[in-house]
């Protein structure tokens, strides 16, 4: 009877991990930085989760709890109301459009997608901090860190594969 019910709970969080994944990242305020011949760099967890889980599997994360976690980012991150949002939502649209125009899903076209969308993401996000808000961001950090971005999307695209691929032997071991 016990194991029915860790199984259940394991089942329960394998199918929600995006969700959790998305909202713990939006909470903490995570991003992962390191320092490199005395520079900072970073890269942003959430643009790579909500890409590859929009293009994946897109019921798992709706548009609703992408906006919240959007709104949710832009308070623990002491941003203007709603940045995030539209550039989280952006993302989404961007990775649906690509979902419903490839045939053949591949990493590497994905990958390639993802680069040309953060850097649309990337200028979206400068042009509306520096011009509407006034907010004081280089563009060369924010580059470099889309850039980095770009380059972990095959490491982590591989992770929430394997992810993936627990939760439908989870759903078809019904």
């Amino acid at each position: 009877m016990a194991i029915t019910g860790i199984r259940k709970i394991y089942k329960s969080f394998i199918h929600t991990f995006p969700i959790i994944f998305l909202f713990f990242l939006a909470f903490t305020g995570f991003d992962f930085s390191f320092f490199l011949f005395k520079s900072n760099f970073s890269f942003n967890f959430i643009y790579i989760v909500i890409f590859y889980w929009v293009l994946k599997k897109p019921e798992r994360l709706g548009y609703g709890l992408i906006f919240l976690v959007g709104i949710i980012n832009d308070v623990v991150q002491n941003l203007p109301i709603g940045i995030s949002s539209i550039n989280y939502l952006l993302l989404c649209a961007i990775a649906s459009f690509i979902r419903t125009r490839t045939l053949m899903p591949n990493l590497l076209y994905d990958w390639i997608f993802f680069f040309v969308t953060i850097i649309i993401i990337s200028s979206v996000n400068f042009t509306t901090l520096t011009i509407f808000f006034d907010y004081q961001i280089k563009y060369s950090t924010l580059m470099t860190s889309s850039f980095i971005t770009f380059l972990i999307y095959p490491v982590l695209s591989r992770v929430f594969n394997h992810i993936n691929l627990i939760d439908l032997k989870e759903e078809n071991a019904k």
